[in-house]
């Protein structure tokens, strides 16, 4: 093998580019238009993957009758195809950082984790020429190879720990080839053409030849091999099914693992996952329209429990365990918060006052409602998270005692309440503004000035959910900017500082 200087490789890795391009410009994006059920899922995959991809792709065309046509490469090559071509169904990359960077680029939606990799110094079994640290690598004695930095995950992240730690600028100058993916560095290293190359342990761990030298300059730095669905996509559902497949605890990530790499712990696999959604009543409005989409989409079936968020911590005590809970406050939330992971606030609402149209008795503050002969209507304290913060203001004033007299009726649901002012049944409700979007042309809003009058709204996956990563990928879309439009047109607030801002 000829020993290439910085230049040479320099001019080498021009060619490559160039190459690449030129056979960009004749690759047309539209030769995909008009795409129909049961055409070929366009898989471009980091070559460092391939043995478990391939042999997944194999089953799940036999399977499902889909066909998978794999493209592999290195993923910063991938990622440069993409960026030029739009077009594809899924891009699978050996450092989730590449995804990132799609995401960014708006090239792809959805990223689905799969496993883990470290990087590693690869030797022959047996380990003969005696390398146990980076610096062992920069022996005269040793012809060393790495994965071209700009062309493959493996080698953009060798270059940073080893700039890092000091060794990069010397290690380069001496290495004596560099390649476009980690298999061909792990194949020059299996031929005995050099002593050692940097790759990832679960490549080593597919080379009977091969052995792995860890090193401190390379320990901790685990990178995620993540799947992602490209927005370009014809066939979302059918891609995202397929990313699924992978990304199954009982399916594809068996695969995985048996082949050296460490899964993440993924969902249970369904060819139609039906999921449970827990959703206080005052959310509808606000994410039915984003909850069809991702039906569409993700071609699942999310069932809907809408319903006080006091009725629905009744049910979850009882044993009910939804995949995921978006409460009606933040209150209702840590009362089960030992079901579910880290909840997210997503939005608030205000508490106000709904009163006739021209506010006939003149009710300006939460004090009026202890006004004699008044008919008041407040939600329900034990089914409704309205009702529990209600109370908790009146009670924080002082007047709760004075309040209750005059209360007629009390709903587990605040869209009751709207329902009986309109008749003319009473003359003063305690609701959410959001519940108020609708009404407006028909009623008046009496704001309350005072912090209590505040609900926060989060969303929450259920730890035991089988079907975690897709309700995460359902807050993600929640978290969208489509969805933070509708949730505002219907009367809630953005809530600062939450992950969706």
């Amino acid at each position: 093998m000829i020993q290439m200087n910085p230049a040479s490789k320099t001019i080498t890795f021009s060619l490559v580019a160039i190459g690449v391009l030129v056979a960009l410009l004749v690759w047309k994006p539209e030769d995909r238009a008009g795409l129909k059920a049961g055409d070929p899922l366009v898989f471009y995959c980091a070559a460092g993957i391939k043995p478990p991809v391939e042999a997944l792709a194999r089953d799940y065309e036999k399977l499902y009758g889909v066909e998978v046509q794999l493209q592999y490469g290195g993923s910063g090559t991938l990622l440069s195809s993409l960026r030029v071509a739009g077009r594809g169904d899924l891009f699978l990359a050996a450092d989730e950082s590449y995804l990132q960077t799609a995401r960014s680029n708006h090239v792809v939606a959805e990223i689905i984790p799969l496993a883990t990799m470290t990087p590693v110094v690869a030797v022959r079994q047996g380990n003969p020429k005696g390398i146990h640290s980076i610096a062992d690598l920069l022996r005269s004695d040793l012809a060393v190879a790495l994965a071209n930095p700009e062309a493959a995950a493996i080698g953009k992240i060798t270059r940073r720990l080893l700039t890092r730690s000091g060794h990069w600028a010397e290690l380069e100058k001496q290495a004596k080839v560099f390649k476009p993916t980690v298999n061909d560095v792990a194949n020059d290293v299996k031929l005995g053409t050099v002593d050692a190359g940097i790759i990832w342990d679960a490549t080593v761990n597919q080379y009977p030849e091969l052995e792995s030298v860890f090193v401190p300059e390379l320990a901790g730095a685990v990178q995620r091999v993540s799947i992602g669905v490209l927005k370009a996509s014809a066939q979302p559902a059918e891609a995202l099914r397929f990313a699924r497949f992978l990304a199954a605890r009982d399916q594809g990530l068996r695969t995985f693992e048996k082949l050296g790499y460490v899964p993440v712990e993924g969902d249970v696999w369904s060819e139609k996952p039906e999921v449970v959604l827990f959703s206080g009543g005052v959310n509808r409005m606000a994410i039915e329209a984003t909850l069809k989409a991702f039906e569409e989409r993700e071609g699942v079936s999310v069932n809907r429990v809408y319903n006080g968020c006091g009725i629905l911590v009744s049910q979850m005590r009882a044993g009910q365990r939804p995949d995921a809970y978006f409460a009606c406050d933040v209150s209702f939330m840590r009362s089960v918060s030992d079901l579910f992971l880290d909840a997210v606030d997503l939005s608030r609402t205000d508490i106000v006052l709904l009163v006739p149209k021209g506010n006939p008795l003149g009710l300006s503050r939460l004090a009026d409602l202890a006004r004699p002969n008044l008919r008041v209507g407040i939600a329900n304290e034990q089914q409704s998270a309205l009702g529990a913060l209600t109370v908790r203001m009146l009670k924080a004033e002082a007047i709760h005692d004075q309040v209750m007299p005059n209360v007629r009726v009390q709903t587990p649901t605040a869209d009751l309440l709207v329902n009986q002012i309109r008749t003319g049944s009473l003359d003063v409700v305690v609701v959410y503004e959001a519940n108020t979007s609708q009404v407006r042309d028909q009623l008046d809003v009496v704001p309350l000035h005072t912090p209590a009058a505040i609900a926060v709204q989060p969303y929450a996956v259920g730890k035991n959910s089988g079907n975690r990563l897709l309700m995460e990928r359902l807050l993600e879309r929640l978290r969208g900017a489509d969805s933070r439009a509708k949730f505002e047109s219907v009367g809630f607030h953005w809530q600062e500082g939450s992950p969706g801002q």
